[in-house]
């Protein structure tokens, strides 16, 4: 009896683990063909078509087209790709190779190995996207360019059913040559991590550096770039109603023939940011930078379509004003062999009652800022290209010589914007 009792239970299980597989190749389909739909609805750059997708019990092969487009001039690309994929229990693998291969016929663009594509999927709505690359030697003869690369890593890791994501790219080296301008880019390392608020809303945090960036002209001396990095943080706050965002970029040094300077930060804020107001506003802007892209038949549905648009875009404005923001430069601060050139700006708006929201006329009536800025009188003297930028301001009494230092301090508030006791009316733009 216990016998009969175990194969029972040892038959199930292979029925289970040899069942498994086509489930998995089934549900692996559903979610490539509702992903193919999602990557062309999101963006007008790259269409995902499936000519052909032949499943099977234990894998399963994939035919499909990637066209990369230019909206701008509508020029297009196509790629078509095979894909192999591979059943498991609990997900699939999925390889992607293009039809025609990694490099045209007679060439030897990857002289130790082929790079690897590959993503991988689980049932519980996780996926890996990696893309391994080799060592590259890519030449273009008739346009005088090339590439050089010593392969790098792009590892995308996406969960909660699409709701989070994690990226990382390392590329220790990269060259870049035309005729004209030849770019070097020493140890990429990049980290994102990003969660799903709302609508087009993601919190999370990344940063990215770059050891070296070297720009070499055919006529002009080498400019380095060296030790940068670029930190950006969002946080939801009040249950997710509200937003701050901060991007900071540091510079250790910036050197030019043999003078080299620094360090160098830059810090911009959006702060108390109404989610929802932010969302339509952010939607606004990708439909109106949509509409310029593309160029209907029909110009005067064409002209609805903006000011309906126009119309949102005014809307979401005056609403995230109305809850109150505050953003600007938070911090700038570049050191040169003169001295250190610094400023901050800030804008702002007041989170208005129902009754004021109601009487609000204009944006920009409750808006108030302030400026502020420093540098060096040398470095104005000693280079005529900075001269000319300052010199009208100076004249017009924006910036003012205190000490050895030119300096600009301005606020803003009811439309006027003072600048060093100079008032100037600010137009009701919004």
């Amino acid at each position: 009896m216990k016998l009969k009792k175990w194969t029972l239970a040892g038959l199930a299980v292979l029925l289970v683990a040899g069942g498994a597989p086509w489930g998995v190749g089934y549900v692996t389909e559903q979610h490539w063909r509702e992903a193919t739909l999602e990557v062309n609805r999101a963006q007008p750059f790259l269409n995902l078509e499936t000519e052909q997708y032949r499943r099977g019990v234990l894998g399963s092969e994939v035919s499909a087209t990637v066209t990369l487009r230019d909206p701008e001039t509508g020029d297009s690309h196509t790629i078509a790709i095979e894909i192999q994929v591979s059943h498991g229990v609990t997900g699939s693998l999925m390889d992607f190779r293009p039809r025609q291969g990694w490099q045209p016929e007679g060439a030897d663009w990857f002289p130790d190995d082929e790079p690897s594509l590959t993503l991988e999927t689980r049932l519980w709505g996780s996926a890996t996207l990696e893309l391994t690359a080799p060592v590259m030697d890519i030449d273009n003869p008739e346009r005088e360019t090339s590439l050089k690369s010593s392969g790098g890593l792009v590892r995308i890791d996406v969960g909660r059913l699409g709701e989070a994501a994690d990226l990382l790219v390392v590329w220790p080296a990269i060259r870049l040559s035309d005729p004209e301008m030849d770019v070097t880019i020493d140890n990429v390392h990049m980290e994102q991590s990003m969660e799903w608020l709302v609508g087009d809303i993601w919190t999370g945090a990344g940063v990215m550096t770059v050891d070296n960036l070297t720009l070499q002209g055919a006529q002009a001396p080498a400019m380095t770039l060296a030790g940068m990095s670029l930190e950006s943080a969002s946080d939801a706050r009040q249950n997710g109603e509200r937003l701050d965002s901060q991007v900071t970029l540091s510079l250790e040094s910036a050197a030019l023939a043999d003078q080299a300077f620094g360090p160098h930060r830059l810090e911009v804020a959006l702060e108390n940011l109404d989610v929802a107001s932010w969302n339509d506003f952010s939607g606004a802007m990708a439909d109106m930078q949509a509409l310029a892209l593309t160029a209907g038949d029909d110009p005067r549905a064409a002209f609805e379509q903006q000011m309906a648009v126009m119309q949102r875009f005014n809307e979401a404005l005056r609403s995230l004003a109305a809850e109150g923001f505050s953003m600007g430069i938070r911090e700038l601060s570049l050191a040169t062999p003169e001295g250190e050139v610094t400023g901050s700006l800030d804008i702002s708006h007041p989170e208005l009652s129902d009754q004021q929201r109601d009487n609000m006329l204009m944006v920009m009536q409750a808006l108030t800022g302030s400026v502020n800025f420093s540098m060096p009188v040398a470095l104005a003297e000693d280079y005529p290209a900075v001269r000319m930028q300052v010199a009208p301001l100076i004249k017009q009494g924006l910036l003012v010589q205190n000490g050895e230092r030119l300096v600009m301090d301005g606020r803003m508030e009811d439309l006027v914007l003072t600048v060093n006791d100079v008032e100037i009316p600010l137009p009701p733009l919004l």
